[in-house]
């Protein structure tokens, strides 16, 4: 099975930049108002659809669960080295889990999370800016 995700987009040119560096992959297809990732590590089927405008976060956010809390920092340098900003949330608590994390941004300003998860916790979490 596959998670299917289709993001709409309004510049599918610098979407598909910004989803190859993120998923380190390029579109298995792309036409002139669609293209389409098939993510086998993450079991995702993910497209992107061109619409005239897009208006703020529409998604509350999208994340990736990595297995050790090293691939936290290698994904985080990777990310930075490609032109991204990250906003960086070392041992928080969010979503009743204390987590390392960090954020990015795609061009339509989708929210996106990498994070390693260290335990579940009873607390919901210890920042205004969890899981928002």
């Amino acid at each position: 099975m596959n998670i299917h995700v289709g993001l709409n987009v309004t510049n599918l040119g610098r979407s598909i930049e910004f989803y190859s560096k993120l998923f380190g992959a390029q579109p298995v297809k792309v036409k002139e108002n669609y293209a389409k990732y098939l993510i086998s590590d993450l079991s995702l089927n993910f497209t992107l659809n061109v619409q005239t405008a897009v208006e703020g976060n529409q998604i509350n956010h999208f994340g990736i669960q990595v297995d050790r809390p090293e691939d936290i920092e290698r994904h985080r340098v990777r990310m930075t080295a490609q032109g991204n900003e990250t906003r960086e949330e070392i041992n928080t608590v969010c979503c009743y889990a204390r987590q390392d994390k960090f954020w990015i941004s795609d061009p339509d300003g989708n929210e996106w999370e990498f994070f390693y998860t260290w335990e579940d916790t009873e607390l919901e979490n210890n920042s205004n800016t969890c899981c928002s």
